[in-house]
């Protein structure tokens, strides 16, 4: 097998709003926007690559343009754009007849970044795709909103972000790693590594890089996620990876006099015994063909929000028919002067789903077209191959229980070369299959959205 040798890109955003970039060594950080001076290999290299794999590590390569930034807070355009992102790509990534899960902030910030190397017709079917923002709107939205997310003791948020990309002549012997083929545009990687704080890795397309990446992917999602990417395709020349990890408590969470059996009808008409946890709400929600509540995470601006859709409507049209409109009014306008009485089961499931037909339904068909797509800002192919989407893909898992919620996401864009009150009394069972999410209740971002149709 060839040596596996990689470098890690570390962007530090200084107060100057000037992106220095330098090299990850033992030595103090560089002051006042300073490059950190040319070093020989750091003593602590295997520190500072993925698991503590021995590599050698460079300082970035010279030439990269300095990136400032500048962020936008959430409004209502925003929030729009988001909820028809999210309904988008629920509705053309679920699978019928399945629990499914995605993560719709995971692979809007994995296509945020891929989209910064696009350009011309590809770049404005993602921005259509992305919700209808600039690319420029949405990484100075999404700038703001993960430094401003709220992540705590009592509920855990972690985003990470990660470039992976082959290696060239100019870093390693072609004899012994690789024949050149791609060459990054450093505006591209100082641009994501500004906004997205995203870790960038260069190395040799071979299966230690494999583990490398699959261990980094395992690490931010605290083991929700063991792996997103079984084999690389010898096209291959770009990861971008984004790693969604969220954990938190109820506020009021469910104690053992509040959990007893109930009956599930699961999508095919199966009645199963299952475990109910029942409590005690104060936010409803009524639709045209839909009841729900939210349930709050404890110290947190989180809930857990279910929709129940009426009896006698299928779930798949209330899924087919619902509107990000509809839904951020839904949000927006529950009925919080009355006590919900609330039964959930207890489940818990995975999900993967290879989303390259579902965001092509969505109206970004030319990214994973080899003779259409225009990737020309993310970088230089030898051969002079497009550069086009081979993959997208996304792997989501989460746990619902009497405590609180574990959810995970990971998402990977390959990239491939060529080819006090009186209260009213309301009440919610979900007994049979609905819709869930895990909302942002400040900025109503879903962070996923799910459908459970069975519980095991």
């Amino acid at each position: 097998m060839k040596k596996f040798k990689f470098k890690k890109l570390i962007c530090l955003f200084l107060a100057a709003a000037m992106l220095a970039l330098c090299a990850c060594t033992a030595a103090e950080k560089p002051q006042n926007g300073s490059t950190a001076a040319p070093d020989s290999t750091p003593q602590n290299a295997a520190e500072n690559t993925p698991s503590g794999r021995g590599a050698r590590l460079r300082k970035l390569s010279e030439g990269v343009t300095p990136a400032s930034m500048r962020g936008r807070s959430a409004d209502p355009a925003f929030s729009a754009a988001q909820a028809d992102f999210a309904l988008g790509l629920f509705k053309n990534g679920l699978t019928r007849g399945e629990n499914s899960l995605v993560s719709p902030l995971s692979v809007l910030l994995a296509l945020a970044m891929t989209a910064n190397g696009a350009d011309g017709e590809t770049l404005a079917e993602m921005e259509r795709t992305l919700g209808g923002l600039s690319i420029d709107e949405l990484n100075e939205y999404l700038y703001t909103y993960m430094n401003a997310l709220v992540s705590n003791e009592n509920a855990k948020v972690n985003i990470a972000n990660s470039i992976w990309y082959r290696a060239d002549e100019g870093e390693f012997d072609p004899a012994v790693d690789c024949e050149p083929l791609f060459t990054p545009n450093a505006e591209f990687l100082a641009k994501n590594a500004a906004v997205y704080d995203a870790e960038i890795f260069s190395g040799v397309f071979d299966g230690e890089l494999l583990d490398a990446l699959n261990d980094w992917v395992k690490e931010h999602t605290d083991g929700m996620i063991e792996r997103i990417l079984d084999e690389i395709d010898p096209l291959s020349v770009m990861y971008l990876v984004n790693t969604l990890l969220f954990d938190a408590k109820w506020d009021e969470p469910y104690y053992e006099r509040n959990v007893d059996t109930g009956v599930f009808t699961s999508i095919g008409g199966e009645r199963r015994e299952v475990e109910m946890m029942h409590g005690t709400e104060h936010t409803f929600y009524r639709g045209a063909n839909c009841t729900g509540f939210a349930k709050y995470y404890l110290n947190s601006p989180y809930a857990f929000v279910a929709l129940l859709p009426d009896e006698g409507v299928d779930l798949y049209d209330f899924i087919n028919r619902l509107t990000g409109e509809e839904l951020l009014s839904m949000l927006q306008n529950p009925e919080q002067q009355c006590a919900v009485l609330t039964a959930m089961p207890k489940f818990s499931f995975d999900y993967s789903v290879e989303l390259s037909n579902a965001l092509s339904a969505m109206g970004m068909a030319s990214a994973f077209n080899p003779d259409a797509a225009d990737f020309s800002r993310m970088g230089e192919l030898a051969q002079e191959l497009p550069l086009y989407i081979g993959e997208v893909i996304h792997k989501t898992h989460i746990e619902v229980g009497e405590l609180g919620t574990r959810a995970g996401a990971a998402t990977l864009v390959d990239m491939r070369a060529g080819s006090a009150f009186n209260p009213e009394i309301r009440e919610v069972t979900l007994d049979r299959p609905f819709v869930f999410m895990i909302m942002d209740m400040n900025t109503n971002t879903p962070l996923f959205i799910g459908a459970v149709t069975s519980v095991n």
